[in-house]
């Protein structure tokens, strides 16, 4: 087995099909086609199912993939090392969490681990970044989740990947000013009957912590991502589930009242994928952003 084999085994389980593998790696559609059946003869076994709806890994080829990443990452590993260069932590985060907790990691990191560069990426989408990381594009990813499970909150993450709870993100139910539940305590679900509630997308962990809270009854009004939905909410278009990082300073001048219905916390999650631990000082460098 040669690296540049095995990359382009990794590249075509990534986009699917040799061809476009090819244009991402660079390479002609052949070149890659003959990297792979020469890393197939080499193991002996079929590491793809050909079918015209792209390349299908088969047992053998899963099994391959798991060693692809370690040895790939190891290789990486010794070329850094070897070099001299710092080590880099690649790290995800999700746009709404970016601002206002990854800085907090990024110095806690630092302290501990001055050794450490880190690359971060913020992205819209939950999915593309635990994808990321199941393919070892990122070592590790910031999102928001619920209970002892990950994708307790209402996704379905890939797997082999491992989590470690970083810190509590408090929600507040928010709604204008004068709005007939302000000022009520003790509110529940069922006083909400009626209330149109400002959301995203389903995939938003908001619309998803809402599901779990509030239940389905309530009619969803699609306003867009947490600027417009504190933005609609102040102005009366309906009740919104937001961050209260998000809020705060509405809260205090009175431009939006929260609601008192008991709303728990979500979590920050840190993710990362299991079988990388193995990499020299990694599960160091992720303990140390978490800490």
């Amino acid at each position: 087995m040669e690296l540049r084999q095995l990359r382009t085994f990794e590249a075509v389980v990534r986009h699917g099909t040799v061809t476009d593998a090819a244009h991402a790696l660079g390479m002609a559609p052949s070149s890659v086609s003959e990297q792979i059946r020469t890393l197939e003869k080499s193991l002996t076994v079929a590491l793809f199912e050909r079918g015209p709806r792209g390349m299908r890994l088969t047992g053998a080829g899963e099994r391959m993939l798991a060693w692809a990443h370690r040895l790939l990452d190891q290789a990486e590993q010794a070329r850094r090392e070897v070099t001299g260069q710092r080590r880099t932590l690649r790290l995800g985060a999700l746009e709404t969490i970016a601002a206002t907790y990854v800085p907090t990691v990024l110095a806690r990191l630092s302290e501990r681990r001055p050794d450490v560069a880190v690359q971060v990426r913020a992205e819209r989408n939950r999915d593309g970044l635990l994808g990321d990381v199941a393919a070892g594009r990122l070592e590790a990813a910031l999102l928001l989740d619920t209970g002892d499970v990950l994708g307790e909150l209402g996704f379905a993450p890939p797997p082999p990947l491992a989590f470690l709870d970083i810190a509590p993100v408090p929600l507040a139910l928010v709604a204008a000013p004068g709005h007939p539940l302000g000022g009520r305590p003790g509110l529940r679900v069922d006083d909400l009957e009626g209330e149109r509630l400002l959301v995203n997308v389903p995939a938003c962990s908001f619309w998803m912590a809402a599901d779990q809270i509030l239940g389905p009854g309530l009619e969803r009004v699609r306003a867009g991502g947490v600027d417009v939905m504190r933005a609609w909410a102040r102005q009366g278009l309906g009740i919104s589930l937001l961050p209260e990082f998000a809020v705060t300073a509405e809260l205090a001048s009175g431009e939006l009242v929260r609601l008192g219905l008991p709303i728990p916390d979500l979590s920050l999650r840190l993710v990362w994928r299991a079988d990388r631990e193995a990499l020299p000082g990694l599960r160091d460098v992720l303990y140390a952003a978490s800490a």
